[in-house]
């Protein structure tokens, strides 16, 4: 019988644990505000969460994943985090020393990725990509129960690559990252509102876009189509790379409903050698464990 296992989900402004049973289900669950700007303080108040759930459960020495943002470098340092206390900080060897135990980390696209394969949205599927559409854009992939990560730590790092068959307006949009037209600089949800503003003049946000759209707002609709004729155009080469059986979004822009229909709808014309007679099979689906995904991710970076 496999022993409980912990998760943490280490976000700016909250850090989030869960200890899942051996099915999946919650056995506890708690939140507490992150230090902000304090890296001790954060080590600490993880260090506490975990005490407190082995107390209260009765547990030791239980496995503990981490979902933090960011990824390392090859010396285990943190990069990219937009926690900026924790860059440059050897996090997992940190922990590692407050726990006394040996700790998993990955970002929270990997998480989203190991939580649906897991019990998901992907269960039982041989490849599964994760994105997450949200205030950034990321990806993770678990092929046969595995999570890649590769030896730059970047499998599945789909938010940086160039949005393919991108028009001029789209190829030199500047990102954050330093170089222009990145797939997470047209398909997060303030790039979407940022599009929208362009074309209607209106502040939206992602979410007013699609109920806008629903209510037959013809900006809003066209906003809409431009952000799933680009989504669609971002995923096809992940689709021939992978071949996934199943790609699962997550993130706030999950939500919208008509994503699911009207993005594989336009694949046929995208993905090579799809067509009426030989249609793309990867399933586009949405997260079945939504917020709590990147948690119970992290807890279940020691099974796979």
């Amino acid at each position: 019988m496999l022993a409980p296992a912990l998760g943490i989900d280490l976000g700016g402004t909250k850090i989030e644990a869960v200890v899942l049973d051996a099915g999946g289900a919650a056995l506890w669950r708690h939140r507490v505000a992150t230090p902000a700007g304090d890296y001790r303080g954060t080590l600490a108040a993880i260090a506490s969460l975990v005490a407190q759930a082995e107390r209260e459960l009765g547990l030791q020495g239980c496995s503990v994943g981490i979902g933090a943002p960011g990824s390392l470098t090859t010396a285990g340092l943190v990069k990219n985090s937009n926690s900026q206390c924790f860059n440059g900080q050897p996090l997992a060897r940190d922990l590692a020393a407050a726990l006394g135990r040996p700790v998993r980390i990955a970002n929270d696209a990997n998480c989203l990725a190991v939580s649906e394969a897991a019990d998901g949205a992907g269960a039982g599927a041989g490849v599964v990509f994760a994105a997450i559409l949200g205030t950034g854009v990321g990806g993770g992939i678990v092929a046969h129960g595995r999570l890649l990560t590769g030896p730059n730590g970047l499998a599945g790092e789909w938010g940086h690559n160039p949005l393919p068959w991108a028009d001029a307006e789209e190829a030199a949009m500047p990102c954050y990252c330093g170089r222009r037209g990145c797939v997470e600089s047209w398909l997060s949800g303030p790039a979407l509102a940022r599009d929208h503003a362009r074309h209607t003049g209106q502040t939206l946000s992602a979410r007013e876009i699609d109920d806008g759209a629903a209510r037959g707002d013809a900006g809003c609709a066209k906003s809409l189509g431009r952000y799933m004729q680009r989504l669609a155009r971002a995923l096809a080469p992940v689709i021939h790379l992978l071949d996934p059986d199943v790609i699962v979004l997550g993130g706030g822009l999950s939500q919208m409903d008509v994503l699911y229909t009207e993005v594989p709808a336009l694949w046929p014309g995208l993905v090579f050698t799809a067509g009426a007679d030989d249609p793309v099979r990867t399933r586009l689906v949405r997260s079945r464990h939504g917020d709590a995904s990147g948690v119970r991710g992290a807890a279940w970076l020691w099974r796979e």
